[in-house]
């Protein structure tokens, strides 16, 4: 009898054994982290307040430049699009915070930045112009001494005029507006002397009111446009650049370009 319950114990312990085994093997298998589920939509942030690369027209429809090129590229990404206002001093917060996944409305490609944004390819090159009222004797950069002038807070602009320390010196005084509409309108009522501008906001504007503003020739530096994303997001950064150039390359970029500039100003 003791052989016999000897045996009987073996037998189940060689079960158990075997049972461990395979809920061991098992468990490993289920172990293994799933592949994470592919992106089914990105958000773009911007600044809806710039016309024309992003703006609500009279319908409050978000519309621009920039909102079909994002449009595009996220159809051939496969992915849906939404579109995110922002406040676009604060757009470095809005990405890191994961709040959105790209910034794409005009934004300009600057070492500074690329240190916590990572950039597409530049898909337009852009300048800081200065535009003041039709009726100005302002010709020059120079002419800008002992006179009050303005950008959008948070824009690029403001580092470019920066940059040029003996003529931002020479300003009475240098004012930031929440928006171009804004600081245009105080050129247009005499409150502001001049404001420096991306050159394709700049040129709208101008275009729509001849009469009332006027560039000049000269500018605050040339700049390329690029779309940001997380630095860690290396994912997204590949497919938005792999869309860009299809679209440039099959001329669908430039026939957007085109739809909002009259002529293809893409890089």
């Amino acid at each position: 009898m003791k052989k016999i319950a000897a045996i009987a114990l073996v037998s189940v312990g060689v079960l158990l054994a075997a049972c461990g085994k395979n809920e061991n093997a098992s468990s490993s298998g289920t172990a293994a982290t799933p592949a994470p589920a592919a992106a089914t939509k990105i958000v773009v942030g911007l600044d809806d307040n710039f016309p024309p690369m992003g703006f609500r027209n009279e319908k409050n429809e978000i519309v621009g430049f920039d909102i079909d090129m994002a449009r595009e590229a996220a159809k051939r990404m496969g992915v849906e699009v939404e579109f995110k206002p922002i406040d676009w001093s604060a757009k470095e917060a809005e990405l890191s915070g994961k709040r959105v996944d790209a910034l794409w409305n005009g934004l300009t490609i600057t070492e500074e930045r690329k240190q916590n944004i990572g950039f597409t390819a530049p898909y337009m090159e852009n300048h800081q112009i200065v535009v003041v009222a039709a009726s100005s004797a302002i010709k020059t950069k120079a002419d800008l001494a002992g006179k009050v002038v303005g950008a959008q807070e948070g824009s690029s602009a403001v580092d470019a005029v920066k940059k040029e320390d003996a003529v931002f010196k020479s300003f009475k005084e240098f004012k930031t507006f929440g928006d171009n509409v804004a600081a245009l309108m105080d050129v247009s009522t005499g409150r502001l002397q001049a404001v420096v501008v991306d050159e394709v906001v700049g040129r709208y504007y101008v275009a729509k009111k001849p009469q009332d503003y006027a560039v000049l020739d000269e500018h605050f530096g040339t700049e390329d446009y690029g779309v940001g994303v997380r630095k860690d997001d290396a994912e997204l950064l590949g497919k938005l650049d792999k869309a860009l150039g299809e679209m440039k390359q099959d001329g669908s970029a430039a026939k957007i370009a085109e739809q909002w500039f009259g002529k293809n100003i893409l890089k």
